[in-house]
């Protein structure tokens, strides 16, 4: 089993790395062939994403956060990340 980390933002990355939970692997892209049954992914992916890491029998982290209109496309420091509440939350996502 690999614990994934998919972001390319240093601030969510930081965030990450304080937060206490282990991560085998840093990836900017997640590649789904990467991935295995029993893995978990974390991070914030497209639902057509988090399907297929599902559908691999993998578990999927989203990162969670109260997020302002006026911070949308910005890069978000592990501060700002900490004061927007942000969390971790299992999700399972199914393509019908």
């Amino acid at each position: 089993m690999t614990t994934w980390f998919i972001s390319r933002h240093p601030g969510a990355i930081e965030w990450i790395k304080s937060s206490g939970v282990k991560i085998d692997k840093f990836k900017e892209h997640l590649c789904i062939e990467e991935i295995s049954s029993g893995d978990v992914v974390i991070g914030v992916l497209p639902l057509t994403l988090v399907a297929k890491v599902c559908a691999k029998g993998a578990r999927f982290l989203g990162m969670e956060f109260t997020q302002t209109r006026e911070s949308r496309g910005t890069e978000l420091t592990s501060e700002t990340l900490e004061t927007m509440n942000c969390r971790l939350q299992e999700f399972f996502v199914k393509r019908l």
